[in-house]
């Protein structure tokens, strides 16, 4: 299994920008996907859950209302479009799976929220 999350970066306040995890080594389309996302000196947090077929998502909330997942199990790609960026989502976002119970993480892409 390999995730590899792209898309991070600075950006100012009330910005946006969208992530892409990019996903090998298992049936996507089979299972859901989650974005997870650490700030310094914080615990890991679930941000947001798609389903295998996308038509159930789950927001933390802290970002309802503000950023979308969505997916495309052609491209074997997940997404996370994150609008209206405050300081405070600034962290490390990273991919995540569990096919057979087993946990896969990507390595991460920082996004820095600052003006």
């Amino acid at each position: 299994v390999q995730l590899v999350e792209s898309g991070g970066g600075l950006v100012q306040p009330g910005g946006s920008l969208r992530l892409s995890c990019a996903a090998s080594g298992f049936t996507f389309s089979r299972y859901s996907m989650n974005w997870y996302r650490q700030a310094p000196g914080k615990e890991r947090e679930l941000v947001a859950r798609i389903s295998s077929t996308g038509s159930t998502t789950y927001y933390g909330d802290s970002v309802k209302g503000r950023f979308t997942i969505s997916r495309d199990n052609a491209k074997n790609t997940v997404y996370l479009q994150m609008n209206s960026l405050k300081p405070e989502d600034t962290a490390v976002y990273y991919c995540n799976v569990r096919p057979g119970g087993m946990d896969y993480w990507g390595k991460g892409t920082l996004v820095t929220v600052s003006s």
